[in-house]
């Protein structure tokens, strides 16, 4: 039998997924563990989002759709894209997809050739590398540090360009350290861009959750910027729609064209029914945001609390998003509960085995010597999570 596609082979499962796959099986089994894992509002979806779903299936909204999605959503999408951030774009620019995570890999389908070098800052989410690696591209990996709170600077990049670099991804509040690029920062990389004529897949899925500084559109800072950024959001953070899978992605016509082609060809066109909440939700919908905003800082701050008592182990504060990036290299070389910790993977499985809390190991991110949790679960879970932690690393 002849060998499968060797980029096929080459693709890693994505470790959150796994993560979070296992801890729901362990609890399905019986066992009690607290997942930390998956990045996925604990929020219902907001009554009126799921009442315009009900709607659109009962006036037999079910067909086909254009592959970029329905028109009404594209252009409530640039309506919100005016309103939040003041960038004009027109609907023939807006792909609508099965999720953010769907658009990235499309827009590096629209813009790489094989062979093409693809900037990547570590740490990453999990997706990057492998959707990179899936168009036949290169995945370049810069390694930022706690130094320059895991953000990259014009100078790092700047040593990796070379006549074969594409583009730069680049996730703004960081998915998973939370750290948010400031302005002034993201205009001293645009400058980089500009030079080198490089395409930016700017991610700003987390957008709405900021808790210190301010958000900062990539696609806002110039016209010429704006021409070479393909910016990817979606309703599942900012509305609580996880499982509905709605991603959109706001790019030049060419590059909009390109990646409308690849989805008529693949997918087809997201669920129609998704669209029709997606479109009640880009319409109407702010007072989910401040709820959970409300939410996810105060869980935030009470992690910050608990670890900074905690040996051995630390974080950086992150600025946005809903996850918390612990530094445990203190604990490398130790043994806990009869387990050798020589690796985060290792202080991961041995968490989930004796302590039974989840979370993913940093080598997911490209960033070994870390793990990530996600706050977003409840305060009753946090304190549970942090207190097996606590008992863990005590014993």
């Amino acid at each position: 039998m002849k060998p499968i596609s060797s980029i096929a082979k080459g693709i890693a499962p994505s470790a959150t997924v796994a993560v979070d796959t296992l801890a729901k099986q362990m609890k399905a089994d019986g066992i009690d563990v607290i997942g930390f894992g998956a990045g996925e509002p604990d929020f219902p979806t907001p009554d009126s989002i799921k009442v315009a779903a009900i709607k659109a299936i009962s006036d037999n909204q079910t067909r086909y759709t254009p592959a970029a999605g329905i028109v009404p959503l594209r252009n409530a999408i640039c309506q919100w894209m005016k309103r939040e951030y003041g960038v004009d774009y027109q609907p023939s620019q807006i792909c609508v997809s099965s999720g953010a995570k769907h658009n990235v890999f499309i827009a590096l389908q629209a813009i790489c050739n094989p062979g093409d070098e693809v900037i990547l800052p570590a740490p990453y989410w999990v997706t990057y590398e492998e959707s990179i690696k899936m168009t036949g591209g290169v995945p370049v990996v810069i390694n930022t540090t706690e130094q320059t709170r895991f953000k990259v600077t014009p100078e790092m990049l700047e040593q990796v360009i070379t006549p074969k670099t594409k583009a730069l991804i680049l996730t703004n509040p960081s998915n998973p350290t939370g750290m948010l690029y400031s302005k002034q920062e993201l205009e001293a990389i645009a400058q980089v861009v500009l030079k080198h004529d490089l395409y930016v897949i700017s991610d700003e899925i987390y957008d709405k959750l900021v808790y210190v500084g301010e958000f900062t559109c990539f696609a806002t800072l110039g016209e010429e910027i704006k021409q070479r950024t393909i910016t990817i959001n979606g309703a599942s953070k900012s509305f609580a729609m996880t499982g509905w899978r709605i991603g959109f992605a706001a790019a030049n016509e060419e590059i909009s064209k390109a990646m409308a082609n690849y989805l008529s060809h693949s997918t087809g066109n997201p669920c129609s029914v998704s669209q029709y909440a997606a479109l009640e939700a880009y319409s109407t919908q702010e007072d989910l945001l401040t709820k959970m905003q409300l939410a996810y800082a105060r869980r935030r701050k009470y992690f910050l609390e608990r670890i900074k008592k905690l040996k051995d182990v630390s974080c950086l504060e992150p600025d946005g998003a809903f996850y918390i990036f612990m530094n445990i290299k203190g604990l490398l070389g130790r043994t806990i509960q009869g387990v050798t910790i020589n690796s985060s993977a290792d202080f991961a499985q041995a968490l989930l085995e004796k302590g039974l809390v989840a979370v993913v190991p940093g080598e997911a991110f490209g960033a070994p010597g870390y793990v990530r949790w996600s706050y977003a679960t409840s305060m009753e879970n946090i304190r549970e999570g942090l207190d097996r932690l606590e008992k863990f690393l005590s014993e």
